[in-house]
């Protein structure tokens, strides 16, 4: 199934009893979204582990609890702390090889205070890092952060080619009042990774089916583009009232898609 979750929909409940709700839910397909140091080994990450095999989901995607601090850690101009901090992010990687998957999402810097080049660069080494554990690191598309410009994302596909990665959040395109189309017609061969939700005239976070989103042109726009990926349902907690809501929206995006 292409149609999963985030954990975070859940939020601020326990990372744990928030994938076991989407387990719940019927969902094969899911992202975690770790809130926790302590979530990334021993006992609850085993536990993750474990809830994943009794509901058969892929995880596919995992979501840090230090995006607020990715500026300080990853693209401040004190580069030794950049390169330690290379040696930090290693944790993230390793539970997420644990749980088998395949993207680590990143959202970024708040605003540049090093070259584009160096940017780039760093975010090169941040993924050659991920990969002795199986995961690429995907930039996503954060309002108020420099991935909300559909400019500053194709300068790093022209630097890194093959080697960016994007997650493409439909909210969070709105929130900076950019068209998501954009960044498909911009850098759409390496969007591999779409953050999921429906948007009114009023509210810019629903589930799907409850808005008036063009899901199928979105969904022709990125298969024609190569996309073959997952997309996962990411909500807060206030824009839906219980699972029988998610479980709705998965089965109202997999006839858009035309899996029913």
């Amino acid at each position: 199934m292409r149609i999963g979750m985030s954990s975070s929909c859940f939020y601020p409940q326990e990372t744990e009893a928030s994938l076991r709700r989407i387990g719940e839910a019927g969902a094969k397909t899911a992202e975690i979204f770790f809130n926790a140091p302590s979530e990334l080994e021993g006992e609850l990450l085993r536990e993750l582990c474990a809830i994943r095999d009794r509901y058969g989901m892929e995880i596919v995607s995992i979501h840090p609890f230090m995006s607020f601090a990715e500026f300080f850690y990853l693209f401040s101009d004190y580069r030794r702390r950049f390169t330690d901090s290379l040696e930090l992010y290693q944790h993230f990687f390793a539970a997420g090889a644990a749980l088998g998957a395949r993207w680590f999402v990143l959202h970024g810097a708040t605003k540049l205070v090093i070259d584009k080049a160096d940017y780039a660069e760093r975010l090169w080494r941040l993924n050659e890092t991920a990969k002795p554990f199986g995961l690429c690191v995907a930039h996503e598309n954060v309002v108020h952060f420099v991935g909300e410009d559909p400019a500053f994302m194709a300068y790093l596909y022209g630097q890194l080619g093959d080697d960016f990665h994007m997650v493409l959040d439909l909210k969070q395109s709105r929130r900076a009042g950019v068209d998501p189309f954009s960044f498909i017609e911009q850098v759409g061969p390496r969007i591999e990774h779409v953050h999921i939700s429906d948007s009114d005239a009023y509210r810019d976070c629903l589930p799907p089916g409850k808005g008036s989103f063009p899901f199928g042109k979105l969904f022709a726009a990125l298969q024609a583009q190569g996309y073959r990926g997952k997309y996962i349902i990411e909500l807060y907690r206030q824009n839906f009232g219980d699972e029988a809501d998610l479980t709705a929206a998965q089965r109202f995006l997999r006839g858009v898609l035309g899996e029913d």
